[in-house]
């Protein structure tokens, strides 16, 4: 494996006595009061910042404004974009690869930050997307059957369907419903090339672990390419992949770009996000088996409300006196990192930041903008989501051409 991708799955921060290690792997993020170490999880990962260069050459290549997610840095880090950069400046396609591991009922906004995202890039540059569902990763490390997981696959499909994707560059798949054929023969290229010790090296497997576990890594690594998908992409196998994801991916991605050339294949480039933080604070993400740390999108108006007064982490000062004295700590404040998120608004975005940390806006005020800009989101997503049909969602998942998929 390359020095520039060497290290394990999870990065642990051991900067004080007593202090709780970071932990950032495909199953497990936490940290420390700090929250997590950004600058240490690129450094041992081995991946790129993003820089302004790259957000402007973006905007000029496509001829639109950059997502507020790429320009207020929260996709922050990347894997050869620059390289895709060049091919589509020189008028070379690619396509675009995303996933969601559907372990519960409906989505939190967490979730939806990558497709919001994938979304953007789709409209922006003009190209196929393929979304992976893995319902067989969910079936090996959550409590779930077979048929709950395929059943939760369907449900989360509708949730992504609603984000506006466009059928007609959209193909997405489910494992238990596609992997075979040319899938699978990849999946059988990647899994020798891989040996034991280095899985347990770039994911943490244990003695105890059963071995589906072990198993799973080359079905996620194998999307990266497009002879996986004869129906898509016959006779372009070295057709590029952009992955958006968040970074607690990246091992899954190290390990598919450190094969991709043993076995023929163009390496993946990746555009990687932080995490959205639960609302209790930056310590942690969002948790789909803890209610109280997320936002759904099948959350009222009501209890998002609720949550965001009761539950969202503050960096105001504990009296009115002391705030308008020492103003609010963004750094830690919640509600001012969703905002970071959702409000589209630049310049009041900024205003809102400023008002706050220097004490004339207070916490409360804050959180009601925050209040109003999530429960517009979340309706919004509510009514796309109810015209999702069971057909919508077959037609997505149809094994088909798209032939105007790079028009």
């Amino acid at each position: 494996m390359a020095a520039a991708e060497q290290g394990a799955g999870a990065v642990r921060k051991e900067e004080g006595e007593g202090e709780q290690e970071q932990v950032v792997n495909p199953w497990e993020v936490s940290a420390g009061k700090g929250g997590i170490d950004y600058d240490k999880l690129v450094d041992q990962f081995g991946c790129q910042r993003i820089d302004d260069g790259l957000v402007d050459r973006v905007a000029r290549l496509t001829g639109r404004p950059p997502h507020c997610f790429l320009r207020r840095g929260l996709f922050f880090a990347h894997r050869d974009f620059n390289d895709i950069l060049d091919l589509y400046e020189k008028g070379e396609k690619f396509y675009l690869y995303t996933g969601r591991g559907p372990s519960s009922e409906s989505l939190h906004l967490g979730h939806l930050i990558p497709f919001m995202f994938t979304k953007y890039l789709q409209e922006a540059f003009k190209v196929p997307l393929v979304i992976q569902l893995t319902d067989d990763e969910k079936f090996y490390w959550k409590n779930l059957t077979i048929e709950e997981s395929k059943r939760l696959a369907r449900e989360n499909a509708k949730d992504i369907i609603a984000c506006g994707f466009d059928v007609e560059r959209t193909f997405i798949f489910t494992d238990f419903g596609f992997v075979g054929g040319a899938f699978y023969e990849n999946m059988a290229r990647v899994a020798r090339c891989v040996t034991y010790n280095k899985a347990v090296g770039i994911f943490g497997f244990s003695p105890e672990d059963h071995i589906g576990k072990c198993t799973f890594p080359p079905v996620q690594a194998v999307p990266s390419f497009p002879s996986s998908f004869p129906h898509l992409f016959s006779g372009r196998d070295q057709l590029r992949c952009l992955i958006p994801c968040a970074i607690d991916q990246d091992p899954y991605f190290r390990m598919t770009r450190d094969v991709a050339p043993r076995i023929g294949y163009q390496k993946p480039s990746l555009i990687e996000s932080r995490f959205f933080p639960a609302l209790q604070g930056e310590n942690t993400k969002m948790s789909a088996s803890d209610a109280n740390t997320a936002i759904y999108v099948t959350d009222s108006a009501k209890q998002i409300k609720t949550k965001v007064n009761k539950y969202a982490f503050s960096g105001g000062q504990d009296s009115i006196e002391l705030h308008r004295k020492l103003g609010a700590n963004l750094d830690v404040d919640v509600p001012i990192k969703y905002l970071n998120f959702f409000l589209e608004d630049d310049d009041e975005l900024e205003h809102i930041k400023k008002e706050y940390k220097e004490g004339r806006m207070l916490t409360g005020e804050v959180k009601q903008r925050l209040i109003a800009v999530l429960s517009e989101l979340v309706a919004r997503h509510q009514r796309a989501r109810a015209q999702v049909t069971e057909e919508m969602v077959d037609a997505f998942m149809a094994v088909r051409p798209l032939p105007n998929m790079f028009g």
